[in-house]
């Protein structure tokens, strides 16, 4: 048992070691031109270990995205007592917005060089995206926001757009107290809200109109009068 354990917290200090290696190399250089050698040597460990560990940079990039997913669950304290009582959901995703914000601080540099690569690749882009949406699942369910269903994945998705447009905002935003970045991010959830609450009533609106829908092409059961007919007529 305590080989194990010990294989298990090998495997995590060198994926810790990597994914730091990365997002190092990624302060200093673009994207595109970190190669999977530059990793391996930079967080010195054999180029087989790093296979272990991953399988592209675009996998160190889902690695960053998952280490501060668990930072920020654990520091809002998802994980024991669940959201704040008595707060709207707006506030409380502020809340965990602003506390990724303090997680992604130490590699400000490496986002503001990914962010410009980007910009660049589209396809990096819809990649981020894909990472983004995935993680603001987590960050609605920190909120106690339902992320279920069509509607659970629109808001996650209109929330990965937000985040995107905020990170701007913060990469520019040199006070301290990121005043700047707190009220662009309490101007986009405010507008945000209020698309989902019409997004809401469409799907209400929806819902109905699918019932209706169903019912007139679905036949009647056995022994149902049909439509246009009268009881005992030939």
């Amino acid at each position: 048992m305590r080989g194990l354990k010990e294989h298990a917290m090998t495997c995590e200090t060198t994926r810790d070691a990597c994914l730091r290696a990365f997002l190092d190399l990624l302060a200093d250089r673009p994207f595109e031109r970190i190669a999977l050698a530059d990793v391996a040597e930079h967080a010195g460990v054999p180029l087989s270990q790093l296979r272990v560990e991953c399988a592209s940079t675009s996998d160190l990039l889902d690695a960053f995205a998952r280490a501060t997913d668990r930072h920020v669950l654990a520091e809002s304290g998802a994980d024991q007592s669940g959201p704040i009582e008595g707060e709207s959901p707006q506030e409380r995703l502020f809340e965990v917005l602003m506390r990724r914000l303090d997680a992604l601080e130490p590699h400000r540099e490496a986002v503001r060089s990914l962010l410009a690569s980007a910009r660049r690749n589209p396809l990096l882009a819809a990649h981020l995206l894909k990472i983004g949406t995935r993680s603001q699942h987590w960050m609605l369910a920190a909120a106690g926001i339902d992320t279920t269903g069509l509607a659970g994945d629109v808001r996650a998705h209109g929330l990965a757009l937000l985040f995107a447009r905020l990170l701007d905002t913060w990469l520019k935003d040199e006070d301290p107290g990121l005043a700047r970045t707190m009220a662009a991010l309490d101007r986009e959830l405010g507008t945000g809200a209020k698309m989902l609450d019409m997004l809401d009533d469409l799907a209400f609106i929806a819902l109905p109109w699918r019932k209706r829908r169903r019912s007139a092409v679905e036949p009647p059961p056995p022994g149902a009068q049909a439509p246009g007919t009268q009881a005992g007529a030939a």
